[in-house]
């Protein structure tokens, strides 16, 4: 043990020391890398002690303007891809309570609800001036790790994680359009969240218009005939792939102060960050990419503060919470989402041109060829275009069948086919 205990002691040592840079000269070296680190561990110590973990630590510590840290550390944060967000995003700042603050990964705090240490503590944490939890489907330390990772990938001011995507859709939508309210989609999109707009909103007396997702002067027709509270697509969408012009969409409906909000899933923010070409929410079924490992099912909702807040809400209410453990799945899932994106990227494109090659196919939807009828938009938003590939066989039901199991099997070129 006591050589495990100086490893660790080393380590953080070492993390100090690449925190301070600038700080720290070569002639004064580990002297005055141990005397910070000492002031630091004995804060945290002192913090430990009194069962609040990172909190403490902060109300000890001074804050110190951004213009007073080291100019290298700034430039370092600035720099960050999103291949570092995904494996260090939302998991290298503050973690509150003793345990959690501590550990390297991200632990699976699986509990109902949450202790304070006396009356004013809640009082503070009711008030906003103390960060800790009070019950599980108000908020979990794993969880809010998994959504503050997703707020570094898409530059989000806040992230709601739910139990799947069309939870986060459904939450989304009654959160904020009104009854009686009015809505824009698209033609192309998910049918279940189709079948909500449809079946359900009306019942509310919400109204919707649905033009196609390259139709900007029925967008504008819409938002001068009606109420309109939300504009809501896919893009890509499902099944088609195709991209609405988000930047935009976005002016367009910033004249009638109208929610713009992008379901994302098939883009991922390594692809397309929706939020920067201006929409106001991104949504994500973080069952797809996001996890990765077709093993957990969960939903999110990014962007600003205001509006994520009002789902957040009626979240609390509907209570779609995801599981602590499924939220420790998609931190893991996620740290690998770069790399799984980029080798998806370039299979599906490949896949997509060897089809269209193809005689026995009659056409192919992917937004990468310059076949599709949104290739333009895509290239000038997304820097990739995801692993969905889908495409229409020539013959009917059994021959498309056969065709998608040669697609699968295809040793050359496919690690994964979405159709």
């Amino acid at each position: 043990m006591p050589i495990r205990e100086a490893r660790y002691h080393r380590r953080r040592l070492t993390c100090v020391a690449a925190v301070i840079g600038d700080g720290v000269s070569q002639q004064q070296g580990r002297s005055s890398v141990v005397a910070a680190a000492g002031k630091v561990l004995e804060a945290r110590a002192s913090a430990s002690s009194n069962g609040t973990g990172s909190q403490r630590l902060q109300e000890q510590e001074p804050e110190q303007p951004i213009s007073s840290q080291p100019k290298r550390a700034q430039r370092s944060f600035q720099r960050l891809g999103s291949g570092t967000q995904a494996v260090h995003g939302g998991e290298t700042g503050s973690r509150v309570r003793q345990g959690v603050a501590d550990s390297l990964t991200t632990p699976i705090v699986q509990t109902s609800t949450y202790t304070f240490n006396n009356t004013a503590e809640l009082i503070a944490y009711q008030e906003g001036r103390f960060g800790s939890f009070e019950y599980g489907r108000y908020g979990n330390p794993t969880t809010r790790a998994a959504e503050e990772k997703i707020m570094a990938l898409e530059g989000a001011e806040d992230c709601l994680l739910s139990s799947s995507g069309m939870c986060s859709s459904t939450t989304m939508l009654l959160a904020l359009v009104p009854a009686a309210g009015h809505i824009v989609t698209t033609t192309d999109c998910y049918r279940r969240t189709r079948q909500f707009i449809q079946t359900f909103l009306p019942k509310m007396g919400i109204g919707c218009t649905v033009i196609d997702p390259s139709d900007l002067s029925g967008l504008a027709a819409a938002l001068e005939q009606h109420e309109v509270s939300l504009f809501f697509s896919e893009s890509p969408t499902n099944p088609y792939l195709r991209c609405v012009d988000i930047p935009a969409i976005a002016k367009l409906c910033a004249a009638t102060n109208t929610v713009v909000a992008v379901d994302s899933t098939f883009a991922t923010p390594c692809n397309q960050r929706a939020l920067e070409l201006g929409a106001d929410l991104v949504v994500h079924s973080a069952t797809k990419y996001l996890a990765g490992h077709n093993d957990v099912l969960a939903g999110a909702v990014a962007g600003k503060s205001e509006l994520v807040a009002k789902v957040r809400a009626i979240h609390a209410i509907l209570g779609g919470v995801i599981d602590p453990h499924a939220s420790y799945l998609l931190l893991r899932g996620m740290k690998t989402l770069e790399l799984r994106v980029q080798r998806q990227n370039a299979t599906a494109l490949e896949i997509a041109r060897r089809l269209e090659a193809h005689p026995r196919i009659a056409r192919v939807h992917y937004p990468g060829l310059e076949s599709h009828p949104d290739y333009a938009i895509a290239q000038q938003q997304m820097t990739g275009f995801g692993g969905v590939v889908s495409f229409e066989v020539r013959g009917g039901r059994c021959c498309g069948f056969l065709m998608y199991k040669q697609a699968y099997n295809c040793a050359e070129v496919v690690s994964k086919i979405w159709v």
